[in-house]
């Protein structure tokens, strides 16, 4: 189930992408997502407290926004590359969003968190301890993503 027509053309692109593959192969497209990941400019890298932590992920997860003079929306994130499956979906969402005006992104509907079904085959153990439902660090179940 996608959301042809409520997403930006680049977001569906990626759930397209995902929806065509297997378990495994979501999570080897997950995987190089995270490879994708671009690094922090040096004014984030050297000033590390100018970053906003994402709350409730087990791995840790920081966000920049900037609006440029023209409206455009520019997202930067930082996880470590010891949580592959949290650089993913960050970089799902720069490579999805970044670039956009800030209407575009608000535009993108809360259920695609839901929708971009870049899980891996699965479930794992501490899934269970969430109620069924994996974090942003967590490789989620079949058709589901918990984006933070």
């Amino acid at each position: 189930m996608t959301t042809a027509g409520t997403l930006n053309p680049r977001l569906q692109d990626i759930v397209d992408d995902f929806d065509a593959l297997s378990g495994q192969e979501k999570l080897q497209l997950l995987l190089e997502f995270s490879a994708e990941l671009p690094p922090l400019p040096e004014r984030f890298a050297e000033h590390r407290d100018l970053l906003e932590a994402v709350p409730e992920c087990q791995s840790p997860l920081f966000l920049a926004v900037e609006v440029g003079d023209d409206g455009t929306v520019h997202l930067f994130f930082d996880a470590p590359p010891e949580a592959p499956t949290t650089r993913g979906f960050a970089s799902i969402l720069y490579s999805g969003l970044d670039g956009l005006s800030a209407a575009e992104i608000l535009a993108t509907p809360p259920e695609f968190t839901h929708l971009a079904r870049a899980a891996g085959p699965g479930q794992p153990a501490s899934a269970a301890r969430h109620g069924g439902h994996a974090g942003p660090d967590q490789a989620p179940g079949p058709g589901a993503v918990q984006l933070s």
